[in-house]
């Protein structure tokens, strides 16, 4: 395999700016064709499309999809889509607060779970779908300065709406209709191992000791990751991340 050529970009996503880099190989042979595929499915279809985009923690969902969207706009031939996450379906954190379910035996509190799917309105999520494709909508989104819901903090006026979330795609029965309105599925797979490093990582520079950072890692994102990789249904395409941070298309 040749040497890779890395692209990097600012990206801006819920108020906070991340360096993001992608190679050229990956934009020119999997962004760009996945892209073009959407568009075709809207021309085909003459109506708004719905793609979900699925993923565990730490493989840079969110940083994907928003800049997919980036090159969407940026880039002539393709047709602008809107990225949208799943985050902003939390419960708010005074339920989360007052609100207990089941883990290994004893009942605890959601809050200290929070991210699992548990934690998530999948009823109010299915709806704002299903009002997505009926015409314009309000979004809500995930504060990360509040660490708290925002409601109606984002207005849906896209043809082509890219949904990224860990659960999208959870074979757990709350989450099939949601699923059903998608009109394409992209899944993004990583080695556990590597996202563990990943995440620790991320705690880390967030000020957790490394002992904090693993202890959270072994209560709440190592779970979360095992029950994607493991409960996530099959997406009509998947890529997978590798340990330089690049994707390979699955069956390549």
């Amino acid at each position: 395999m040749g040497e890779k050529h890395w692209r990097t970009v600012e990206l801006t996503i819920n108020g906070f700016t991340y360096p993001a880099c992608y190679t050229e190989e990956n934009i020119e042979e999997l962004f760009v064709p996945f892209l073009q595929r959407l568009e075709d499915l809207r021309k085909r279809t003459g109506r708004r499309i719905i793609a979900f985009v699925a993923a565990p923690p730490a493989v840079g969902k969110s940083t994907l999809v928003a800049f997919l969207e980036k090159l969407s706009r940026e880039r002539e031939g393709l047709h602008p889509i809107q990225a949208i996450g799943l985050d902003g379906f939390h419960y708010h954190s005074g339920y989360l607060k007052s609100h207990t379910i089941e883990r290994d035996g004893k009942q605890v509190l959601m809050q200290s779970v929070k991210g699992c799917p548990e934690t998530f309105d999948v009823r109010h999520f299915t709806e704002k779908l299903r009002e997505i494709t009926k015409g314009d909508t309000l979004w809500p989104v995930y504060d990360r300065q509040q660490h708290d819901v925002r409601e109606d903090a984002l207005c849906v006026t896209g043809d082509i709406i890219l949904v990224e979330g860990n659960w999208l795609l959870l074979s757990d029965a709350p989450w099939k209709a949601a699923r059903q309105l998608a009109d394409a599925t992209l899944f993004l797979r990583a080695d556990a191992k590597n996202l563990k490093a990943r995440l620790i990582g991320r705690k880390m520079k967030g000020g957790a000791t490394r002992e904090a950072a693993t202890a959270f890692y072994e209560a709440s994102d190592g779970p979360n990751v095992e029950r994607v990789l493991r409960d996530s249904v099959a997406a009509e395409e998947t890529w997978t991340m590798l340990a330089d941070g690049s994707f390979q298309k699955q069956g390549r």
